[in-house]
């Protein structure tokens, strides 16, 4: 829970790594947020102490400050049911709150491969579903959602250079040694393949992973985005002592 925090932060240091820009690839505008695990506190968020769903950054943010805790950056961190529930595997201060769903399914989740945001002690890496399944990665927090965009620095094989669907999307990436996430979120309607190819060839990140479309948001500072829209499930969040 949230109040645990209080005593992490005591171990770990203040945000001092967070990168935050607003770049283009290709026709398509976006922002970029990164994160370092050797300077950046990352983490996901669900619920408060009276088990409440938080449901948006502002909610978030609001009992982050009460603690005298900062919020320097948070995006919806992957796809959830209709009361705001992780739709597969979610790990938060170590306790896995939902399993791992490895099935094909309906909807961009169930379009394998898929996989998951890990967040461990010393890395950050993305995961395809069935991998994290035999390697089982020691993950303080994590959150599963898809498709991959990114596998082993290949497109999903699914993706069409073609396709007509078009959304406002955001994802993550991690670099090659695991200590930088990457934080992505379009300002502009855009396809799958496109997408995939803004982590791979412009970002050069062998992993990637989509988090959500439509409902895609980001709350960065840095870069004065305040983050409003629909009601959200799981937030992956960077937070720092408010003194800093």
């Amino acid at each position: 829970m949230i109040r645990s925090l209080a005593l992490i932060f005591l171990l770990a240091g203040p945000v001092y790594g967070l990168e935050c820009k607003n770049d283009q690839f290709e026709d398509i505008p976006f922002a970029i947020c990164s994160a370092n695990i050797k300077k950046d506190d990352i983490r996901i968020f669900l619920r408060n102490d009276n088990d409440d769903i938080f449901g948006s950054f502002q909610t978030l943010n609001a009992d982050l400050k009460s603690q005298s805790i900062t919020l320097g950056l948070a995006m919806n961190g992957g796809m959830f049911r209709p009361d705001l529930s992780p739709v597969g595997l979610y790990i938060e201060n170590g306790k896995v709150l939902r399993k791992t769903v490895s099935r094909a399914g309906p909807g961009n989740f169930g379009m394998l491969p898929n996989g998951i945001f890990c967040i461990t002690p010393h890395s950050v890496e993305v995961i395809e579903t069935i991998a994290y399944t035999k390697t089982k990665p020691n993950c303080l927090f994590a959150t599963q959602s898809g498709p991959m965009l990114v596998v082993d620095g290949k497109l999903h094989p699914k993706f069409l250079p073609d396709s007509s669907s078009r959304f406002i999307r955001n994802g993550v990436g991690t670099s090659h040694e695991g200590q930088w996430a990457h934080f992505v979120i379009t300002n502009r309607p855009i396809i799958f393949h496109q997408f995939a190819r803004l982590f791979k060839d412009h970002l050069g990140l062998n992993s990637a992973l989509y988090l959500d479309g439509n409902i895609s948001q980001m709350y960065a500072p840095l870069i004065n985005r305040v983050g409003h829209g629909r009601s959200l499930g799981p937030i992956i969040g960077v937070v720092s002592p408010a003194d800093h």
